[in-house]
């Protein structure tokens, strides 16, 4: 499958517009795709001090997994590759966990996830 642009960049503008289509898909996920279901409910902590049995805490595991899935099909849509899209899905899992049990702030947060999309690009341009 192809990708938005031609992946991996053969130069720095279109190395900054991937990334910046990058940006825009994680964008886009985050926020108005995420909704307010998938933002609480794949908080295992956040679950657990509801204590809603509605949404027990044993479902922060598929809804995290749904989150990841979106913001790897993005990665995938933009750049077309598959093995991106998994290590999207991989990093973007253990990322939010991390932030979801209290370790990292929303703000390492979101710098890590863009990290992530930096070093695609970067790593793209020795392949």
């Amino acid at each position: 499958m192809d990708g938005l642009l031609p992946f991996p960049a053969h130069d720095w503008a279109t190395a900054v517009q991937i990334f910046f289509l990058l940006a825009i898909g994680h964008a886009l996920m985050d926020y108005p795709l995420q909704g307010e279901f998938l933002a609480s409910c794949k908080n295992r902590q956040f679950l657990i001090q509801r204590a809603d049995p509605a949404r027990p805490p044993s479902i922060w595991i598929i809804c995290m997994t749904s989150h990841c899935l979106l913001h790897a099909a993005a990665v995938w849509f933009i750049t077309g590759c598959v093995i991106l899209a998994c290590i999207e899905f991989v990093l973007h899992f253990l990322i939010d966990v991390v932030k979801c049990e209290g370790y990292t702030s929303f703000n390492q947060d979101q710098l890590l996830h863009f990290g992530c999309k930096a070093s695609y690009v970067a790593a793209a341009a020795f392949w």
